[in-house]
């Protein structure tokens, strides 16, 4: 990527109090190398922890931390600011401004120039781990990634309380690569793409079905992504307890069967009378990232099957393939594939991509604790036909930008 990836961006950076907030001057000089002009706005209790004069040092701008300054731009340096900003950054974000950015409230200069910028926001979370995965901050990330707030982070480890876990700021690199890789709003505009996320279930009797452990949260991140680099996404999904990506249509099935006819319809593909083969699509890249059941129950009964005997046999016939089939398209979509695998990963991913006539697939080591499903993380080996780029443990929603800022490269030169 290229150092300067953030030229001429204007950078507002809201500084929140969390002890994170000491690495801010740090992200002020990675965020100026992309190129970026940057300044400053600080809440009360974050010059607790690192110095205005800091701040004013590294950015070469003075340091905003009062609404109702008579100095700043006679008295409206809130909305001057907020024309100002190409992107708004919090960094770091503490639980009590997530929460006070769910429910608009306006009661400092920080909170109210997110309220009067039309610029993309974007927070990096920093709290005990408790405190993150709280029922309350969990509904205020809700509320907010389906306003379209980007969240960046927060990483694992270990916190300044001794708590280890889900709650730190990721790395001042790490947050000014993940904002200059996301300054390429326009690298998928104009193109659709369809994607699918989660796990699909195959129902055995009214009350039991077949099913794995996949969250969606992978697909979901990769809508946003998506969204996010300008493309129109539809994202079709198995059953999952995530919000829908703001900006996303999205259509929610079940059985393999169910995901196949969405997917099919959505990439405008349909059977021939004569020749059975499936015709053009109408999209541009399709993302196979939902974990289909290979299998389904060759019957499904009618009514629960009662527990008698002390063994149950079930017949299982093979589902659809809807990777293969769209990308044996009479002139298919760019496509990609997922291989969640536990065992010789590229050398299972690297025979799918041949076997399925694939474009790209994204591989991942789902016997690796803490990434994969149900995970907040990942890691990818991406490959395709004489190429491939590993893409290291991050955020899903991180690993996502990276992923289609990939996709949208290779597509490119296709």
């Amino acid at each position: 990527m290229s150092p300067m990836q953030l030229a001429q961006k204007k950078i507002l950076l809201g500084i929140t109090g969390g002890i994170a907030a000491y690495k801010t001057p740090d992200l002020v000089r990675k965020l100026t190398a992309h190129g970026a002009q940057v300044r400053c706005v600080m809440s009360a209790s974050a010059a607790e922890f690192v110095s205005p004069l800091t701040l004013q040092a590294v950015s070469g701008h003075p340091v905003g931390d009062d609404l109702l300054d008579r100095n700043a731009e006679a008295a409206m340096g809130h909305i001057e600011l907020a024309k100002w900003a190409d992107k708004v950054l919090i960094a770091p974000t503490t639980a009590n401004f997530m929460a006070k950015l769910a429910h608009g409230l306006a009661d400092d200069l920080l909170s109210t120039l997110c309220l009067a910028t039309s610029a993309p926001i974007y927070i990096a979370p920093a709290m005990n781990q408790q405190m993150w995965h709280a029922k309350a901050t969990q509904a205020n990330l809700d509320v907010l990634q389906q306003r379209g707030v980007n969240i960046l982070g927060p990483a694992p480890g270990e916190q300044a309380c001794g708590d280890v876990g889900l709650g730190r700021m990721l790395e001042p690199l790490e947050i000014a690569d993940m904002l200059a890789q996301s300054s390429i709003e326009s690298l998928l505009a104009g193109r659709h793409i369809v994607i699918t996320a989660g796990p699909t279930r195959e129902e055995i009797d009214p009350v039991r079905f077949i099913s794995n452990h996949s969250s969606g949260k992978m697909g979901y991140a990769l809508a946003s992504a998506s969204v996010a680099l300008g493309a129109k996404v539809t994202l079709i999904s198995g059953p999952v307890n995530l919000p829908c990506p703001a900006g996303v249509d999205l259509v929610n099935v079940v059985s393999a069967e169910q995901m196949h006819r969405a997917v099919m319809k959505a990439v405008g593909a349909t059977q021939s009378d004569t020749a059975g083969d499936i015709m053009q699509p109408n999209c541009d890249i399709f993302i196979g990232c939902a974990a289909v059941a290979d299998y389904k129950p060759q019957q499904k009964t009618e009514q629960k099957i009662k527990k008698s005997d002390t063994e149950l046999t079930l017949t299982f016939t093979r589902n659809p393939d809807i990777l293969s089939d769209v990308a044996h398209l009479a002139q298919p979509p760019f496509t990609v594939g997922f291989a969640a695998e536990t065992q010789d990963v590229a050398h299972y991913a690297q025979d799918k991509l041949k076997r399925k006539k694939l474009d790209m697939i994204a591989a991942n080591d789902v016997s690796q604790a803490g990434l994969g499903f149900n995970s907040e993380q990942n890691a990818l080996n991406v490959y395709w036909n004489n190429g491939g780029k590993n893409l290291g443990v991050a955020d899903k929603s991180q690993l996502a930008i990276s992923l289609m800022t990939l996709v949208a490269q290779r597509h490119a030169v296709k």
